[in-house]
């Protein structure tokens, strides 16, 4: 019996931000991630912060709609020194989940650190070897992108791998010399 092929279906990626938002679109189709599209939304143009809101809420749904995305991946607010950044950054967070709830949108949580150990196999990695690493996987160029689009892009790709469905394409692993063997161009 012929298998059949997996549905293809797209997956949003968001670096969330009250001045630059990132964002990106997936396309996946029989197990084979390419880029759709990925930009930075800039509410920092607003002088309010409700206004800064007000249009992450409404972009994000417009590229909702556009798209499509079956799922969005939202990066976690990580701590801040700054306790006024942090909760701004999770009014964004938020807002951001809102748009994709309205939208009957799936939504994953990950932590920064878990994005950048899904996509590079180190948790500590830099903005710039993350980006890298992703221009590698989806062959594209990463200079054509600011690094909040980049982010968005990774944590995409990490929902992806993260996402434990036959779909995804990964195999599961038990420990991590399994993984190395079957990726050795991912060693830390």
């Amino acid at each position: 019996m012929k298998k059949q092929p997996t549905p293809s279906y797209r997956l949003l990626g968001v670096d969330p931000g009250t001045n630059i938002l990132g964002y990106a679109l997936l396309n996946v189709d029989n197990r084979k991630l390419s880029l759709c599209d990925m930009g930075v939304i800039y509410p920092g143009k607003f002088e309010t912060h409700q206004e800064k809101l007000k249009h992450i809420f409404e972009r994000l749904q417009s590229i909702i709609d556009i798209y499509a995305p079956r799922e969005m991946a939202i990066e976690a607010p990580f701590y801040a020194k700054n306790p006024q950044s942090m909760l701004k950054l999770g009014r964004a967070q938020g807002v951001a989940i809102a748009a994709a709830m309205m939208k009957g949108v799936d939504i994953t949580e990950y932590s920064p650190r878990k994005i950048k150990q899904s996509v590079t196999g180190k948790g500590n990695a830099s903005k710039e070897q993350v980006a890298a690493m992703l221009g590698n996987t989806l062959n594209f160029n990463i200079d054509d992108y600011y690094l909040d689009a980049t982010d968005a892009l990774a944590t995409a790709v990490c929902h992806f791998y993260q996402s434990g469905s036959p779909l995804s394409g990964q195999k599961r692993y038990n420990d991590w010399g399994s993984f190395l063997k079957d990726n050795p161009g991912r060693k830390a």
